[in-house]
């Protein structure tokens, strides 16, 4: 088992696939790693020599990846809700960010629906 910016890679994956197990680290970048390195992406992570896991750690270094680029995310969206951007104000109410539609289908970011109490009708 190869381990990456302490990340256990998946033995029996490929190395271009097992790769994006890496928190920023996608298929293109995972290619782009493996040809960096002289690695054969269809090889398995199993059968990597530690020659070669040393070479992918060396490369993956290079890449904002992993806890670091998780932070900067997090402060991208503290410092746009403190700047109180359109993209802030959403993410403060939990609402979706990049211009979906709300009236439907917008139940992952608001969640289950607030239940309201019933008013009573007038004249009944």
């Amino acid at each position: 088992m190869a381990r990456i910016k302490n990340i256990e890679l998946p033995g029996e994956k490929h190395t271009c696939i097992g790769l994006t197990a890496i928190y920023g680290i996608g298929r293109n970048l995972a290619l782009t790693i493996c040809q960096n390195t002289n690695v054969e992406p269809s090889k398995k992570i199993k059968d990597l020599t530690d020659e070669e896991v040393a070479k992918l750690r060396k490369e993956v270094d290079n890449y904002l990846v992993e806890g670091d680029l998780r932070r900067e995310v997090q402060m991208s969206i503290k410092n746009k809700m403190e700047i109180n951007s359109y993209e802030g104000i959403r993410h403060k109410k939990g609402l979706p960010v990049r211009g979906q539609r709300t009236s439907r289908n917008a139940k992952t970011r608001k969640g289950r629906g607030k239940v309201v109490a019933n008013k009573k009708k007038p004249g009944k």
